[in-house]
């Protein structure tokens, strides 16, 4: 089984920006569902996007939690079996260890998902922002 490996993370500035990027090595997909998750201190991790798509489609199904609607964007490459997390307008509370995971191809997302629904994780990566 291969490994999920995050980079792009950093420290930035609100309203700055930041991409994250999720590489699934040793592996190739033809659909898969591939999300975000993040955990601040003394917090639960919660969800923060997930995007399903499969190599007959040129689009994927995604959802965004409320908070980050409108400023993070996820898209992904499934030919390199990477997916992305372009953060706009970053603020403050989106300060946590961001991580990324794989599930079994869920198809059209119509809500939030659990952490429960993803079977790999990456090792997390930190993003910090300041005021």
């Amino acid at each position: 089984q291969g490994q999920l490996v995050e980079s792009g993370g950093g420290l930035v500035q609100a309203g700055g920006s930041l991409r994250l990027s999720c590489a699934a090595s040793g592996r190739t997909f033809s659909r898969t569902t591939m999300g975000w998750f993040r955990q601040a201190p003394g917090k639960e991790r919660e969800f923060v996007a997930a995007i399903s798509w499969d190599a007959g489609s040129p689009y994927g199904s995604t959802y965004y939690r409320d908070s980050v609607k409108g400023r993070f964007t996820i898209f992904g490459d499934i030919a390199k079996s990477t997916v992305y997390l372009k953060m706009n307008s970053l603020r403050p509370e989106d300060t946590a260890v961001y991580y990324c995971a794989t599930a079994p191809f869920i198809g059209v997302l119509r809500g939030a998902l659990s952490s429960n629904d993803f079977t790999s994780w990456g090792q997390g990566t930190q993003v910090t922002v300041s005021s």
